[in-house]
């Protein structure tokens, strides 16, 4: 097994060797996801390359100030009209989350997979993966620094975003002290802190309110009181006129109430999929709960997608749950 430091020098060597790269991040893209995204592009344009970013869906709104985040194109809507042979993905815990982005890659395409998801499989033909990271935005810090380049406030905002927004403005247990100072220069270089949080964190649109209050109103919780779960369904999306980053931080309300051990938000979609996203108070490990259902992500957070009727998830989901307590 190649040591950290040996893996970075291999990322070096595959981004110097190759050139007209993809960049991707998984579906329904996070902060850490689209910040990754960006700090690759802006890394390869230092040294000259020609790349594409691509997604499966739109970014979230409230990131469109990052730089260059309006050249992510949307899979969904436009089609860049080849395939690519050197592929970096970012973020994807395994290679089923880069979504329908894997057909604009060749057959036999190289991959350079950088992550810090503990469930990754290494898929890539070149691995970056660092499970004690608190973000991906962490890792690029990392691989940035092995090339001589100057920092500026554009990559620093990058890098912070992902931080910020993983770490839940620096509350989590994942905020370790490299966390705290690499956000500490990341600011010398220019960065607004207090704009960043209010903007990714506080800020919440009229359909989110809405959505969120349809959601609280599903609440329901276990006979012991230590599950705690919400549910949303296509209808109330379409009522509210909510779109999926919407959803986002919802999972924490039935978390966070007192006693609960694991909080879920369960989102019904129009395919017949269920989407289950889960948070722990650190006894039950939810990655490997998803896991058992096709998905994965943290200890703390992750996710899975079922195929199925709302009404017969939940139980299965949560019976799963009982039996990790």
């Amino acid at each position: 097994m190649r040591t950290y430091e040996q893996e970075l020098e291999q990322v070096k060597a595959y981004l110097l060797q190759h050139d007209d790269y993809l960049v991707v991040s998984h579906v329904q893209p996070d902060g850490d996801a689209v910040s990754s995204t960006l700090a690759v592009g802006w890394l390869l344009s230092c040294l000259g390359k020609k790349y594409t970013m691509i997604n499966e869906g739109a970014i979230p709104k409230r990131m469109n100030s990052l730089w260059h985040a309006d050249q992510i194109l949307n899979l969904s809507e436009q089609q860049p009209g080849r395939t690519y042979s050197n592929i970096i993905c970012v973020d994807c815990a395994d290679f089923a989350r880069v979504g329908y982005t894997r057909t604009v890659f060749e057959d036999g395409a190289n991959i350079l997979n950088i992550d810090h998801h503990p469930t990754n499989d290494r898929y890539g033909t070149v691995n970056l993966v660092l499970a004690e990271a608190a973000a991906t935005a962490e890792i690029l810090y990392d691989v940035l620094n092995v090339f001589d380049i100057e920092w500026n406030a554009d990559i620093a905002t990058a890098i912070y975003t992902g931080l910020l927004t993983d770490t839940g403005g620096f509350r989590y247990s994942n905020t370790s002290p490299k966390v705290m100072s690499i956000a500490s220069e990341l600011l010398s270089y220019g960065v607004n802190g207090p704009e960043l949080a209010e903007t990714l964190l506080e800020e919440m649109t009229l359909p989110q309110i809405k959505v969120l209050v349809e959601a609280l109103n599903t609440l329901r919780l276990s006979e012991d009181g230590r599950i705690a779960w919400v549910y949303v369904t296509p209808d109330v999306m379409d009522r509210c006129g909510a779109i999926s980053e919407d959803l986002e931080g919802i999972v924490n309300y039935p978390r966070n109430i007192q006693g609960v051990e694991v909080g879920i938000l369960f989102k019904s979609l129009k395919s017949g999929m269920v989407k289950a996203s889960l948070r722990s108070a650190g006894r039950v490990d939810v990655a490997e709960l998803a896991q058992i259902f096709g998905g994965g992500g943290h200890v703390r957070a992750a996710g899975c997608s079922i195929e199925g009727k709302l009404d017969d998830i939940i139980p299965r989901v949560v019976e799963q749950v009982k039996l990790k307590l």
